[in-house]
């Protein structure tokens, strides 16, 4: 009889690659093939897509909510802790609980994230959604700085490449090298949106090593969110720009944006990245800082000068530089990846 191959989890579990897989009969029901979350991974590029669109709307519900860049850290994270509580609660009862390590990195993580929002959102306030949202893409050059430097991972010859280029377009959108610069404050957004993209990269260096298990996307992320929540509260109080009741209008934008961006965003990128090659990866997380600058442009009459457009298009493409890795080490990280 023939036979198929067993998976690792088959095989940890005592079953032997000899055995037939069982055929489900009339009445009996298929196995399940995975968490939904699973399930979705299995079409990475357009699960990334959606989870990309959703995180770009960010800006734009920031700016619609019209509160304190703390007080939108704070319901941002509070809101989309229900949601996130369901998901973890559903993946323990499944895989059981998760190791103290990973929830501890989980936690220092949320610290990070933390520290993410809140200068992500004075960003936002000094030069604009779209702006401030390419700004803060500027973690994809630092976490492979960071890689390097803590972690001996030597980067590539294209990193080296786009770092000047990346400084470049950072430059021309704090409106120093030209006028008619968008934003309330261009140089203080453009120093908001390089601290951003450090705590940026710290949150996802950290919730990497605390997050090798694959199948559930949901417990680590809860874990940083109500540290995240907590944290943002304290700078919220010590800031003075924390206020726990605005108004309604503002609570529904508020809910928008931690069930889009912090809950489905976050989750659908979360099962899906991994699965991706380098090249495919760096070109999806581009639709976010493009994404976000023509919803500003579209919803909000945001009006960056040409030096900015031209500044972002230098950004961008120094982010495509540093990430797009050769095909076959890209094919072999995406092997590893799914397997």
């Amino acid at each position: 009889m023939a036979t198929t191959p067993r998976t690792r989890a088959q095989v940890a579990a005592g079953a032997s690659a000899l055995d037939p897989e069982p055929v489900a009969g009339p009445d009996q029901r298929a196995p399940a093939r995975g968490s939904r979350w699973e399930r979705m991974a299995e079409r990475p590029v357009a699960t990334a897509i959606a989870g990309t669109v959703f995180i770009a709307f960010s800006g734009t519900l920031v700016r619609f909510a019209d509160v304190s860049p703390t007080t939108a850290a704070v319901f941002r994270c509070i809101y989309a802790l229900p949601a996130l509580a369901l998901l973890a609660a559903a993946e323990r009862r499944r895989f059981g609980p998760r190791p103290a390590p990973g929830r501890k990195l989980a936690c220092i993580a949320g610290v990070c994230f933390a520290g993410d929002l809140i200068l992500w959102h004075h960003t936002i306030n000094a030069v604009g959604g779209g702006l401030a949202t390419v700004l803060g893409n500027l973690q994809v050059v630092v976490v492979g700085l960071v890689a390097w430097a803590v972690l001996g991972e030597r980067p590539s010859r294209s990193l080296f490449v786009a770092v000047p280029v990346v400084l470049a377009g950072v430059v021309l959108i704090s409106g120093v090298a030209g006028g008619g610069a968008y934003g309330a404050d261009p140089v203080l957004g453009v120093v908001f949106g390089v601290a951003t993209s450090l705590c940026y990269a710290a949150f996802i260096l950290v919730l990497r090593q605390g997050s090798t298990d694959v199948r559930r996307p949901a417990g680590p992320l809860l874990d940083a969110t109500a540290v995240a929540a907590v944290v943002c509260v304290v700078a919220g109080l010590l800031l003075g720009d924390l206020v726990l009741t605005p108004s309604w209008p503002a609570h529904g934008w508020l809910l928008t944006l931690a069930l889009s961006s912090q809950v489905m965003g976050w989750m659908l990128i979360s099962s899906s990245l991994p699965r991706l090659p380098a090249a495919v990866t760096s070109m999806l997380l581009l639709l976010q800082p493009i994404g976000a600058l023509f919803l500003g442009a579209v919803l909000l009459a945001e009006s960056p000068s040409l030096v900015q457009l031209v500044g972002c298009a230098v950004i961008l493409a120094g982010v495509v530089v540093a990430t797009v890795r050769r095909p076959g080490r890209a094919a072999s990280r995406a092997a590893l990846a799914v397997d």
